[in-house]
């Protein structure tokens, strides 16, 4: 018997631990790091100072709401992650997580990290979090991504919100200087999926969504990744202009959009109707480094 039992925990203990790891999977731990970044640096490169607990258990619960809306996208479109090979082994599609369970599980953090930011910081910031939860799943998960190519174009607002949560979190008041975090990722978003879909428009056909490339085009999708990255050029002038970096921000940040604008251009210029593909993973690479890079420089400029 004793036996038995001393199987049955070793048997049981790795399931477990298999499903905790099933369960971090749906959150997508690669977009919550970026989200720990960019509403740390919002938080940090504020005029207010709060206590560090605050700061520290906000940052983990803003991040815990990004992770329930991944959870709630994996679980609305389970159907459509076990056609593309980009997502095929996503926890729901290889069955190590059913539905039901991350639908139940999505709901929870959900509901804990928009009362406990709420509880560590102040309503503005919890309400701020329920519109990223909820514009992420009702509007770009359930409404856009199945039915119009600008889905990305739109539903970049919810990735945009973090910083500007970051930054709520200590003034308790939306800002200009907020307001400048929101343009930069809202606008880098379009050309950074856009270059992703180029080489992946066979998965996204497969699984019947109308990115750009399926719905208008190679040269359409290429041409369109250029134009967003020229919009980068005045977004990060802006915070120049109405003061809130210094100069050291502004030379930098241009030299990394034209840079930008470039690798796009030398996309864009490649055959007509056609893309090479180590120039379009350059773009999405690179598009990457380019916001981390930003960000860091926010954060740069408010220590000199």
């Amino acid at each position: 018997m004793l036996s038995n039992k001393v199987i049955n925990k070793s048997v049981n203990a790795p399931n477990f631990g298999n499903f905790l790891k099933s369960l971090i999977l749906l959150m997508k731990p690669r977009v919550m790091s970026l989200v720990v970044f960019t509403s740390a640096v919002g938080l940090l490169t504020s005029p207010n100072t709060i206590p560090l607990l605050n700061a520290f258990m906000s940052i983990f619960f803003v991040t815990l709401g990004a992770g329930a809306a991944g959870t709630l996208n994996m679980w609305y479109e389970a159907d459509l992650d076990k056609l593309m090979t980009r997502t095929c082994l996503r926890p729901i599609p290889t069955g190590k997580i059913n539905k039901q369970q991350a639908l139940i599980f999505g709901i929870v953090l959900s509901i804990i990290s928009i009362y406990g930011l709420y509880y560590f910081s102040n309503f503005l910031s919890a309400f701020l979090l329920f519109v990223t939860i909820t514009f992420y799943l009702f509007v770009y998960t359930i409404w856009l991504k199945r039915k119009t190519p600008q889905n990305i174009v739109i539903g970049g607002a919810a990735g945009a919100l973090p910083p500007v949560i970051g930054w709520t979190i200590a003034t308790n008041i939306l800002t200009f200087e907020s307001i400048t975090f929101f343009l930069i990722i809202f606008y880098w978003t379009p050309s950074h999926f856009w270059a992703l879909s180029l080489y992946k428009a066979d998965d996204y056909a497969k699984a019947k969504i109308p990115m750009l490339p399926i719905t208008n085009g190679i040269q359409e999708t290429k041409k369109k990744i250029f134009v967003y990255s020229l919009f980068m050029l005045p977004i990060v002038i802006l915070p120049y202009v109405i003061g809130f970096v210094g100069e050291t921000f502004l030379i930098i940040s241009l030299s990394l959009t034209i840079y930008y604008n470039y690798i796009c251009y030398d996309l864009f210029k490649f055959k007509k109707n056609e893309f090479e593909l180590n120039k379009a993973k350059k773009v999405f690479g690179y598009s990457i480094l380019y916001l981390f890079l930003i960000f860091v420089l926010f954060l740069i400029d408010s220590l000199i």
